[in-house]
């Protein structure tokens, strides 16, 4: 049971203009996820790249993978991802089962983690699996300028809290029929930990592009 890859990868971006193509080391963003789709060829039998902008669609086909045009009414920043999601699977003409979502502003995943996700969602005939995090920060909201504390009382130690965990954006599996019906994440997807640095990279501001490099040059021995 194989699946394919979709990239979703706007060209607009407010924070940082072009943020798919900005260089991380000495790739475009996008081709961080593209190239680790490559390496999971065992399990991806296509990659696709949802797109709109010319030059990300001409890095894609340079490296030998396939695009989809996305229309620009689905391509705006309050358009959520399952639509890019569902567009590229009404345009793909073959059938699929399984899809895996890589978003390009999540860079770095660890070595083996599409092979133990995949083989956590086949053996156990999940429709969908999402990647999270164990968050150890006191966390509280503040009300009438005063803090109210949400996840700890006042006082009590960080190794105590409850655990808490956020949704990290490393990868998700899906049934085609899922999101289809416009959902990438069921009621029952299952949430599988990742606790590993890459899990806190994902790249919104000019800040975040810095300390992934900053990980990029130390990951490869470079100052």
């Amino acid at each position: 049971m194989k699946a394919i890859a979709i990239i979703p990868a706007r060209g607009g971006s407010k924070r940082i203009p072009k943020k798919n193509i900005q260089l991380l080391g000495e790739f475009p963003l996008i081709v961080h996820s593209i190239l680790y789709a490559k390496e999971n060829s065992d399990i991806i039998e296509n990659i696709y790249v949802s797109t709109d902008d010319a030059e990300i669609k001409k890095i894609a086909l340079q490296l030998g993978v396939k695009v989809i045009d996305r229309p620009l009414s689905i391509s705006g920043d309050l358009e959520p991802t399952v639509s890019a999601l569902k567009h590229a699977l009404e345009s793909i003409d073959s059938d699929v089962e399984n899809v895996i979502l890589l978003q390009p502003t999540n860079p770095f995943r660890p070595q083996n983690l599409l092979k133990e996700t995949f083989q956590k969602y086949q053996k156990d005939n999940l429709d969908s699996l999402f990647t999270v995090s164990r968050n150890h920060q006191k966390l509280g909201k503040i009300i009438n300028n005063k803090f109210q504390p949400f996840n700890y009382t006042i006082g009590q130690r960080s190794q105590d809290l409850d655990p808490l965990f956020f949704e990290n954006g490393l990868l998700y599996i899906s049934k085609a029929s899922l999101i289809m019906k416009d959902i990438i994440i069921s009621e029952n997807a299952f949430p599988f930990e990742v606790n590993h640095i890459f899990a806190q990279i994902d790249i919104d501001t000019l800040e975040d592009l810095e300390y992934a490099d900053i990980i990029y040059n130390k990951m490869n021995g470079k100052k």
